[in-house]
Parts: C-alpha cells; sequence; structure tokens
C-alpha cells in the first residue's frame, strides 16, 4: 500500500483499488491522477496481490502449486483490513468487483463507495449484450495457449483490442503475469442487497466510449457501459459519464471533483 497524505486534515481516509495490468500508483492505469485529492483526504493506494510491491497469493499447504495467484476474493478480505474503522473505498474494473465484495461483506466500515467501470458484468447478465460479451470471455479464457508469456498476454490484452501496448516494464510484466492466473472477476457472483440497503452515498462512473479503438469499445466498452447502468440503477447509485474510456486518467478533473463532492456527503 502507498499513502499519500499533502498535508489532508483528520477525517476518514479512502482506499483506492486497481484493475488489471497496473498497480496502485501507476501514471497510466492506476490512480496516479488521484493525486491531488490528498490535499484534502489521506489516500490509500492497494497494490493487489500479485501486482506492484505485493507479494502474490500465499496458499495453505496441499493447494496446487499453479493455482490463482490473486483473485477478488483475498482482495475483499486485504481491503476489508485497510478500511480500518471506517474509509471512503474506490475500485475501478477488476478492483470494483473487489472493492464490492468488500463492502457487501462489511458496510459498517464503508463511508462512501465509487465504481469506475466495474469488471462485475455477472450481475447484468440479462442484458443482451452482457451475456454475449460473457459467452466471449469464457470462451477466450478457455482458449488461452498452455504456452503464452506475460509479454504475449500483455500484447493481446491491448495491441489485440487496438489500443497501445504499453513498455513491458518488469513491474508491467509481473502485473500480465498475475492477470493470466487470477480468476476473471467478470463472472463473480456479488450480492447487491447489502449494497443497495447501506446508507452511504454510491457512485457509478462511466465513460461514453468517445474515440475508443472500435475493437475494444465492441469487446468491452458496450458490456461496461450497459453494466454501470445496471448497477446504478439496482443500488440507487448516481451515474458519471465523461467523455472517453477511461475515465480516471482520461478525465482526472472532471473524476476527481466527483469524488470530492461525494467524499464530503461520507
Amino acid at each position: 500500500m502507498t499513502v499519500w497524505d499533502d498535508g489532508a486534515p483528520p477525517g476518514p481516509p479512502a482506499v483506492l483499488v486497481h484493475g488489471i495490468l497496473t498497480w496502485g500508483t501507476d501514471e497510466r492505469y492506476g490512480f496516479a491522477a488521484q493525486r491531488p485529492l490528498a490535499r484534502r483526504h489521506r489516500l490509500l493506494l492497494m497494490d493487489r496481490r500479485g501486482f506492484g510491491r505485493s507479494p502474490g497469493l500465499v496458499r495453505p499447504p496441499g493447494e496446487e502449486r499453479d493455482g490463482p495467484t490473486s483473485d477478488y476474493a483475498t482482495d475483499a478480505d486485504d481491503i476489508v483490513q485497510l478500511l480500518g474503522d471506517g474509509a471512503h473505498l474506490v475500485g475501478h474494473a477488476y478492483g470494483g468487483v473487489s472493492a464490492m465484495l468488500a463492502a457487501a461483506r462489511r458496510p459498517d466500515l464503508v463511508r462512501s463507495l465509487t465504481l469506475v467501470q466495474p469488471g462485475a458484468l455477472r450481475p447484468a447478465e440479462g442484458h443482451p449484450v452482457v451475456a454475449a460479451a460473457l459467452k466471449r470471455a469464457r470462451a477466450s479464457a478457455a482458449a488461452l495457449p498452455a504456452d503464452l508469456t506475460p509479454g504475449d498476454f500483455l500484447r493481446a490484452s491491448t495491441e489485440g483490442i487496438g489500443l497501445e501496448m504499453p513498455e513491458p516494464t518488469p513491474e508491467r510484466l509481473r502485473a500480465a503475469a498475475t492477470c493470466m492466473r487470477e480468476r476473471p472477476c467478470w463472472d463473480a457472483e456479488i450480492p447487491l442487497a447489502p449494497l443497495a440497503a447501506a446508507p452511504w452515498p454510491k457512485l457509478l462512473v462511466s465513460g461514453d466510449w468517445a474515440g475508443a479503438p472500435a475493437l475494444y469499445k465492441e469487446y468491452a466498452g458496450d458490456a461496461l457501459v450497459a453494466c454501470a447502468e445496471h448497477l446504478a440503477t439496482e443500488l440507487g447509485a448516481e451515474h458519471l459519464v465523461v467523455p472517453g474510456y477511461y475515465p480516471h486518467t482520461q478525465q482526472p478533473e472532471q473524476v476527481n471533483a466527483a469524488l470530492g463532492a461525494l467524499w464530503s456527503r461520507g
């Protein structure tokens, strides 16, 4: 965990949980652009297990050595610990699923919940676009070659859907290696009732996907938008839509302003 506290006054901190191929402080996909919020709030930027500076998942004796190195259930355990006596909670993509599970488990420790394009597809699988995306994702996961390298996975996950591939640094390749082995978040079963019943404010943040590569929008964007709309309705959450397809990195001023306003209420 990285702590950013740039003279913030005492009060509930905010726990930020990243998605895939990244880590807490990463400028490309992580929460580096949220640093200005540390002037008013203490930010706890989590590195999920197997990412950034965190160790991988420690397995009990007897479990297969080639099993998952990380998953959303373990993330939820870690998030609950980071919430302390109470904190605001923000999750992006895979981290959004982990955050939802943690908040559903311990709503008493959450002051507000923000989900940035969460990868929680299964709760919205009644939507035809989401159902098609789930079918495609399951088939793709089952067809991954046994000899796929982290570099291959990084390229396929970016260039393969029309995005620019980031530099394959050791940190990025470690993140890719963990992504290859972690349990897919899009198939997670998430109890929505405790989240809907919670009294704290909730916010969904989505991009409008303008300017996104066509293949990326088709493969992920349309389903993520449908999922966010469904979750906003089910949870009674506000829904902020900003230009682009990576809200907190492409539109940090709008997202940071929304987070600041939400946190002032919780």
